[in-house]
């Protein structure tokens, strides 16, 4: 990212964005049968890569990332619109672990949304003041 840019959009590399380990480690946790939306992963990592972002880095993600587990908002596939990836690909991956698609071919994402822990925040008292 350059000085003043807050978010890395659209077509970048993976050297430029920097944050491409951070999407993949998201997204290696995810488990099998849940999936996650690429908008959901850029508000997990605080929005430094938009959605598009992320979706690039998923384009170009190593063998043991589980690619397949990343949708878009409204609960679909997006990887069939790319000529490289064999049409339905991602849904059959996706239903061999026990993902259900609807008639319209959209997932329930309230069913199979995977919403990763939050770790809990520890609030430190301030030190008391010394009173003389």
């Amino acid at each position: 990212m350059g000085a003043g840019t807050g978010r890395v959009h659209g077509e970048v590399s993976a050297p430029a964005a920097g944050g491409f380990e951070a999407v993949y480690a998201v997204v290696r946790a995810i488990p099998r049968g849940r999936v996650m939306t690429y908008g959901q992963i850029a508000g997990l990592l605080g929005s430094v890569l938009s959605p598009k972002a992320v979706g690039w880095a998923m384009h170009g993600c190593p063998d043991d990332v589980p690619w397949h587990r990343v949708v878009n908002a409204a609960g679909r596939c997006s990887t069939d619109r790319r000529g490289d990836m064999p049409p339905g690909l991602q849904r059959a991956l996706l239903e061999r672990e026990g993902v259900a698609f609807a008639l319209d071919g959209t997932l329930d994402l309230e069913r199979f949304r995977h919403v990763p822990p939050v770790r809990g925040v520890r609030v430190r008292r301030p030190p008391r003041a010394v009173r003389g």
